[in-house]
């Protein structure tokens, strides 16, 4: 148990009414986990304002309430802190709460559009090999060594990701690599934390439905090389023409990795087949189990925070090596009819040109590719026609269907994409609104060395409608109806 003043160490406090040298046994935004002894931080969210829930806090006997508005009305024996910004707030209490984790291990975070736990993971299984005790905090999945903590969010909330964080440091982690994704930025939910270096993969048409423009976008990933100190390091994809803008006003060393430009750390791809990557490393040649270019990327980042960490260039190369991509980067199985099915998480339309471009240059010239693609529901709806666009013009044969329709209209969600096709390809493209009827489909027309992406879900082994999250593997549908047809 902490005193108040001590957690508030970092924050800009405006006022304080009452007495800080109040006992504090936890912190939280959320009313309802108030008791005796616990902290409730008052956080303006995108749907609800945690200002409207201090009287629910004030009824639980909060130790304390942190807020941007006084009440008119205060309680006795409630100390009342008024802050200028209360996300804010929560993280550097949290962080102070937990006794700042993220400065007894080397954190660094990964941000971009794409590429985000493809990164993460090789870093984290990377630095397991090199022998390190690793934490892992990730869209799939989070992980102390080898235990795994299911994932909820990209970037988990201020107060469970400095106990994660704490966690990982009592566990004798001395690395942790994490997303850090721009709704996390913009949340503040990694204030208060001390990153070691950051990295950017690329930017590109995303989340308009949370941050309105393509430029508030762009601000929200920029302001996490602006957070990083002094003495840290910013690794920069240097082929992504917003890269530079990333890091204007950065106090970390600035680094770049490229394939197409003469950098810090560059790479050329040799050959790349479905079978993986053979790419020369800053002189050395390699052979990777990752395919495509967007890989050698993501391999290449990876590589250069090794070395930025103090690693050994050859053994981090050899390492990565052997390593395999994320679950649902790629993922693929070989039916006995000789089809390959990919899932992946292709979600974004650069992600899914990325992927179907690897197809077209890893493919020979008989095999057709089918693919299957959809667009979740209340994200943004500007990405529906150019995916559908994407998917036609590098396919032979397109299925349109659900992907996690959530509070939308699933038939609302198609109509969206198929404003995308164009006239020559509707007869080539199908509608099908049952993902699992569509994936039959896509498989009935398959033949013997054809290819099948299914896209957009990828790891995810669920189906998000009207609230409920019902099971649902695309990998194991996939597997299913090639048994189930012969294939």
């Amino acid at each position: 148990m902490q005193l108040l003043q001590t957690i508030l160490q970092d924050v800009n406090v405006l006022d304080a009414r009452g007495p800080l040298e109040v006992p504090v046994a936890a912190i939280t935004f959320d009313s309802r986990q108030v008791r005796e002894g616990v902290v409730f931080v008052a956080v303006r969210g995108a749907q609800t304002d945690g200002h409207d829930y201090i009287a629910k806090a004030e009824e639980a006997n909060a130790a304390a309430i942190v807020c941007e508005q006084l009440p008119a009305q205060l309680q006795q024996d409630i100390t009342y802190v008024l802050v200028e910004n209360s996300a804010q707030a929560l993280g550097q209490m949290a962080a102070a709460f937990y006794g700042h984790p993220s400065r007894k291990l080397k954190l660094v975070g990964v941000t971009g559009t794409n590429g985000k736990t493809t990164s993460v993971t090789l870093l984290h299984r990377l630095f397991r090999e090199l022998g390190y005790h690793v934490g892992l905090l990730s869209t799939v999945q989070n992980q102390i060594d080898e235990e795994v903590i299911p994932a909820t969010h990209t970037t988990p909330d201020a107060v469970k990701l400095n106990e994660l964080l704490a966690q990982m440091v009592k566990a004798g982690c001395t690395h942790c690599f994490m997303e850090v994704s721009s709704h996390a930025m913009v949340q503040q939910r990694v204030a208060g934390l001390t990153f070691a270096g950051g990295v950017f993969t690329n930017i590109t048409h995303d989340h308009l439905d949370y941050h309105g423009t393509f430029d508030e976008y762009i601000k929200a990933k920029k302001s996490f090389f602006d957070m990083l100190p002094k003495g840290a390091f910013a690794l920069i994809n240097a082929d992504d023409k917003r890269g530079p803008v990333m890091v204007q006003n950065t106090k970390a060393e600035v680094r770049y990795f490229a394939l197409r430009k003469a950098v810090d750390f560059k790479a050329r791809i040799i050959d790349n087949t479905l079978q993986g990557l053979h790419l020369e490393v800053d002189g050395h040649e390699i052979w990777c189990k990752l395919i495509g270019a967007f890989n050698a990327y993501n391999l290449l980042g990876a590589y250069g925070v090794a070395v930025l960490l103090g690693e050994d260039p050859m053994e981090a190369l050899t390492v990565l090596s052997s390593l395999n991509s994320a679950v649902g980067r790629f993922d693929y199985i070989i039916s006995e009819g000789q089809i390959t099915g990919i899932v992946d998480y292709a979600h974004t339309p650069d992600a899914l040109e990325n992927v179907l471009n690897t197809i077209q240059q890893i493919r020979n010239p008989t095999q057709k590719v089918i693919t299957l693609v959809g667009c979740g529901g209340n994200r943004d709806a500007a990405k529906r026609p150019l995916m559908a666009d994407i998917a036609c013009r590098l396919s032979d044969k397109v299925i349109l269907t659900s992907d996690n329709p959530r509070f939308e209209e699933p038939q609302a969600i198609l109509e969206d994409m198929q404003k995308g096709v164009k006239p020559l390809d509707y007869k080539k493209t199908l509608s099908v609104l049952d993902r699992r009827e569509a994936i039959k489909t896509a498989c009935m027309l398959a033949e013997p060395n054809d290819i099948i992406l299914v896209a957009g879900k990828g790891h995810e082994t669920y189906q998000e409608v009207k609230g409920v999250r019902y099971e649902f593997d695309d990998k194991q549908v996939l597997r299913q109806m090639f048994q189930q047809l012969g294939k």
